[in-house]
């Protein structure tokens, strides 16, 4: 992997990115950071603590008007965000935190916790309307991130933990999702994506086909965690959400579009994956160009790029693979002895190439299946 220039950022272990400051810096009340594994998401967390720490050197920090009244649920929420706590989450966690503080922010943000408009009353009207114009996971998911807010607003002493009016909420998860896709399926979208110059979104559909890693995985898949030579390649990744070591092997198929991508968008650093414009494509990018090719083959279709991982497990299964297989390839804990699996039977290649196996003969069955 190439060398980021930014400043106070180290590599330990030759896996894992720290911002690390000086001694005249932690005097000033800055603590080392620990970013996360090398890469785009680790080096954007290191600027951002470098950005804040040049704001203190130069007296702006102290000068610029806050953004939210003091006492208020926005200012207890940046101070928050400026802790150890917040950076130590997991990439994915700290992105459905933003998602929920994106809708909460214009709402409830320059109101203290104990103001009367917040009741609940209006959260229930709030949660209703996030529902009705959104969807029910979405209202689901901003009454959770709301309740793990106002308790970290209560250690802060913003306001008592029991006082929470959302605990008035019954905030029912919606029933889990249950599509999936078939490989036929998968495969003309990876070819109409690639027709259509989403050559990025292209790759990414392979990949996420064969490996089973959600859409924040591959968005930080880099040159660096792809091991392995020739048609034995696979990519080594800790999980965002998880943590979990993570083994992404790939077809012949795939690993020869993955080539061909890289002959014409190189990356020697950063993310590989990237959208028509050549920037690393994010949370919103990923999902919206998923949608509009989805949209040409499929339309009216609602299935998303994260339910491939959902197709992956019900191959395997199928295909008759143990549960401690599954959990392998898909670097989780779907199996019933959470502890125990990752303890005694830890990610190996072995056990996702069974994983693999698995699913090719799952898919045999389900095709035969499906001509009756």
């Amino acid at each position: 992997m190439g060398k980021v220039e930014i400043p106070y950022y180290v590599v330990k272990k030759g896996k894992y990115g720290y911002w690390q400051p000086t001694k005249a810096m932690r005097d000033a009340g800055f603590a080392a950071v620990r970013c996360g594994l090398d890469g785009a998401a680790a080096w954007a967390i290191a600027a951002q603590w470098n950005e804040r720490w040049q704001r203190h050197r130069a007296g702006k920090a102290q000068d610029a008007p806050p953004e939210f009244p003091k006492g208020s649920i926005g200012e207890g929420f940046l101070r928050y965000r400026l802790t150890v706590e917040w950076t130590a989450k997991k990439p994915r966690t700290r992105e459905e935190w933003e998602r929920g503080w994106a809708r909460i922010k214009p709402v409830f943000g320059d109101l203290a916790p104990t103001d009367p408009d917040i009741s609940l009353e209006t959260l229930s009207r709030f949660r209703q309307w996030i529902v009705e114009n959104v969807s029910a996971r979405e209202g689901h998911r901003i009454i959770k991130i709301w309740r793990a807010l106002w308790n970290v607003l209560s250690a802060m002493q913003y306001c008592a933990g029991k006082q929470d009016p959302s605990l008035g909420i019954r905030n029912r998860a919606p029933k889990a999702r249950q599509a999936s896709w078939r490989e036929g399926e998968a495969v003309r979208q990876i070819k109409q994506a690639w027709r259509k110059g989403y050559r990025g979104l292209a790759v990414s559909i392979a990949i996420a086909w064969d490996t089973q890693f959600s859409p924040v995985d591959l968005r930080q898949l880099t040159i660096a965690s792809l091991k392995g030579t020739g048609t034995d390649r696979y990519f080594d990744i800790g999980r965002a959400k998880s943590g979990r070591d993570a083994l992404g092997t790939m077809s012949r198929r795939t690993l020869q579009l993955l080539d061909a991508y890289l002959e014409v968008e190189p990356c020697d650093v950063g993310a590989i994956l990237r959208n028509r414009s050549g920037a690393v494509y994010s949370r919103f990018t990923m999902p919206d160009d998923f949608r509009t090719v989805c949209e040409m083959l499929f339309p009216g279709d609602r299935r998303t790029l994260a339910d491939m991982r959902r197709s992956g497990a019900i191959e395997a299964v199928t295909g008759g693979a143990e549960p401690g297989t599954v959990s392998a390839k898909m670097a989780n804990t779907i199996d019933t002895s959470n502890a125990l699996h990752a303890t005694y039977q830890p990610v190996n290649l072995a056990s996702v190439r069974a994983a693999d196996a698995a699913r090719r003969l799952g898919r045999k069955r389900i095709r035969e299946n499906e001509k009756g």
